[in-house]
């Protein structure tokens, strides 16, 4: 029942006023044909109340060929009926046909009808066999006997007919007419509720994350004494709300950009300002550490831990001035790169580094290529890497997967070793995150080289994930052909 309801508002109030017209129509319909049926069978009964059973009185007289012995029809209707009972039992009956009596044969069950009629004057309906329905009225005769006049009912259910019939067709050419003219009328009234629609969805369309949007004008007409007035109101009220709220944001995201922009400004200064002081100490670490006089233990110790700290210090300056121009937008190197070959001399290198590990190469029979920055390739493989190295035992087997397609090519770096906690990895990729911070500082771990990985691959056009569970973690770098 549910889909045959309509949808739609205008469908709704179409319906309800054909159906609400309807049912007035039905209660006017059947209170006229009451009403008028009550009249009719009422002329009926002052019919038969003004006959005064003259003809069922008449029928107590055998017929004879004496004219004055028959049945007096004289000012009887056609199909006038008259019986006599004596003793409750029908002794004759008969109904006025062209002006003479008609002897009627009566049923059973017509007869006990008739018997068990009231002596009351007041008129009855009872359907007779042969006749049809009629309107009966009994009196008590001077004979001791039970006069019964009747009228039919025929003539009334056929005016009550034919009123229904012009009832119906009155009646439905009303509702026809109140259906379309009312559909027109709710559309005409609907018609600033469709236009506070047609603004929310221009508002719904419009991009609003990106806090960069002109707001539409506000809607015009909105009479508050109104529903739809309210909604339109309403509606300008919370454009207005949202244009605020945009404006402020958009303001705060230009305040975060510009800090952001002096940060990475600032990283970028800074990180190339360091290079040269690290490298200087770097330098005189080095030089120290060649001389061949003398030097204390405690300071050829010192000079050592300068000489690592500043190898330290040079990855970290390096690691945050790439990542400074890749967030600045620098572009990068655009050439076709043999992605076969970075994997293999990555792996080698990372044998080298981590020859307690068991490097495992997978690689297609012909050569990848992709269309990169080779260095930068090299350096994001190599952190992926010197990461499982890193992070897992010695004696973990770590495998270097490449597959290609028509538009993608794959490259995965699989362990078996511990696994990353599950909270974690949400955010490995962001910088100077740490799965083990005493283990990654004792390691040289500057917590960049996965936001590296990260951000290389994203200036590629591509994406970098990771899946792990305890004994078996995949980083998967995504670049398009």
């Amino acid at each position: 029942m549910r889909r045959l309801a309509p949808r739609t508002l205008r469908g709704q109030l179409t319906t309800g006023l054909v159906a609400l017209l309807a049912i007035a129509c039905l209660a006017v319909g059947i209170t006229t044909v009451l009403a008028l049926r009550g009249f009719l069978v009422g002329r009926l009964d002052e019919q038969l109340t003004a006959s005064g059973g003259r003809f069922a009185a008449s029928l107590e007289h055998e017929a004879t060929p004496d004219a004055d012995n028959r049945p007096d029809t004289r000012g009887q209707s056609e199909a006038t009926f008259g019986a006599r009972l004596l003793a409750g039992a029908v002794t004759q009956a008969a109904v006025v046909d062209d002006a003479t009596d008609r002897p009627v044969q009566l049923t059973q069950g017509d007869r006990r009808a008739l018997a068990d009629l009231p002596a009351d004057g007041r008129g009855h309906t009872i359907r007779l066999s042969t006749l049809g329905p009629y309107r009966l009225t009994a009196v008590q005769g001077d004979d001791h006997d039970i006069l019964i006049t009747g009228l039919p009912l025929h003539p009334v259910e056929d005016t009550l007919h034919r009123l229904e019939a012009v009832e119906a067709a009155v009646f439905g050419a009303a509702l026809a007419a109140t259906a379309i003219a009312g559909a027109l009328w709710v559309q005409i009234s609907l018609r600033p509720l469709q236009r506070v629609t047609a603004q929310a969805a221009g508002v719904a369309r419009l991009p609003l994350a990106s806090g960069e949007v002109a707001m539409p004008q506000p809607l015009p007409d909105t009479d508050p004494q109104t529903e739809v007035g309210q909604v339109g109101t309403a509606l300008n009220h919370m454009l207005g709300h949202i244009e605020d709220a945009l404006t402020r944001r958009q303001t705060g995201e230009e305040r975060l950009r510009a800090s952001e922009e002096r940060l990475r400004h600032f990283a970028a200064d800074a990180s190339h300002e360091l290079r040269t002081p690290v490298a200087n100490i770097r330098g005189h670490a080095e030089l120290a550490l060649r001389h061949h006089s003398p030097v204390p233990a405690e300071v050829h110790h010192a000079l050592e831990r300068i000489d690592a700290e500043s190898q330290r210090m040079t990855r970290l300056v390096d690691d945050l001035l790439l990542l400074a121009r890749l967030d600045a937008g620098r572009p990068l190197e655009r050439e076709t790169v043999d992605l076969t070959r970075l994997v293999l001399n990555a792996t080698e290198d990372a044998r080298a580094a981590g020859p307690q590990h068991g490097w495992l190469l997978d690689l297609p029979e012909e050569p990848v290529t992709v269309t990169g920055d080779a260095h930068r390739l090299q350096q994001a493989i190599g952190n992926l890497l010197a990461n499982a190295r890193t992070h897992t035992p010695p004696g973990t087997d770590v495998t270097i997967s490449l597959t290609a397609d028509t538009t993608n090519t794959c490259v995965t770096v699989s362990d078996n070793g511990p696994g990353i906690p599950e909270e974690l990895q949400p955010e490995v990729f962001e910088r100077f995150v740490r799965a083990d911070r005493a283990r990654s500082r004792s390691t040289g771990s500057t917590g960049l080289g996965l936001a590296i990985v990260h951000a290389v691959i994203t200036a590629h056009g591509g994406t970098a994930d990771v899946t792990s569970t305890p004994g078996h973690t995949t980083f998967r770098l995504l670049l398009p052909n």
